[in-house]
């Protein structure tokens, strides 16, 4: 991870229960659709098998130079951690730190962290029933009030809803259902990856015709 390096674009986090192959395969597949940040969650398993798959994802990223960040405060023998909104505080040193928020209240208590995520942005199968969504407007208000850049989670599956969030102010997107389910990893990658790059960087508006241009045609 370069010194400096935020989260951006396409955010993957990883839930092998739902995933539509064996999770290192989904995720190798992502990352050759464009994803450069992978959240490993996977919190059920033992230490040492979250160490190991860790490592096994490390080293698909390392190849694109993308960053594993681990979802709590161990890191996994890496640099990077996702922390929940309910601790710890103050948060751990690493060289990256992430924090999951839902509201004004906990985006105020951010202090050392590096980034945030905002949820839920839409209703999403992943947390049924959690929510209430924020929807666009909401995500708005809270990327204003943010310290901290934010990546907006939460059922954000299509191009136009990536797009929606980047005009919000995201940073990025982070997303689970719409890749560890897809059947095409990299195709759904390649998409959403594109839909972002896109919204960051619209195309020239066309310049309007001279009035005498316009009357010689």
């Amino acid at each position: 991870m370069s010194a400096g390096s935020l989260p951006s674009g396409v955010v993957l986090l990883t839930d092998r229960l739902v995933a539509s192959g064996p999770l290192d395969l989904v995720v190798a597949r992502a990352v050759a659709g464009g994803v450069r940040w992978v959240v490993l969650r996977e919190k059920d398993l033992p230490r040492v098998e979250r160490v190991a798959l860790a490592g096994d994802l490390r080293a698909i990223l390392a190849d694109v130079g993308g960053t594993l960040i681990v979802a709590g405060p161990d890191p996994l023998d890496g640099d990077a951690v996702h922390l929940p909104a309910a601790g710890p505080y103050p948060p751990p040193t690493h060289t990256l730190v992430g924090r999951s928020c839902h509201d004004c209240a906990e985006l105020a208590r951010l202090t050392t962290e590096h980034y945030a995520t905002v949820s839920p942005v839409h209703p999403t199968r992943t947390k049924p029933g959690y929510g209430p969504p924020l929807g666009i407007a909401g995500l708005r208000d809270l990327i204003q009030a943010s310290p901290v850049p934010v990546l907006a989670l939460g059922g954000v599956e299509t191009p136009d809803q990536v797009a929606a969030c980047v005009r919000a102010g995201a940073a990025g997107v982070a997303v689970l259902g719409a890749l560890m389910r897809a059947d095409d990893p990299t195709g759904t990658a390649a998409t959403l990856t594109r839909a972002f790059n896109e919204a960051v960087t619209p195309g020239p508006v066309p310049t309007r015709l001279s009035t005498a241009t316009e009357e010689a045609r």
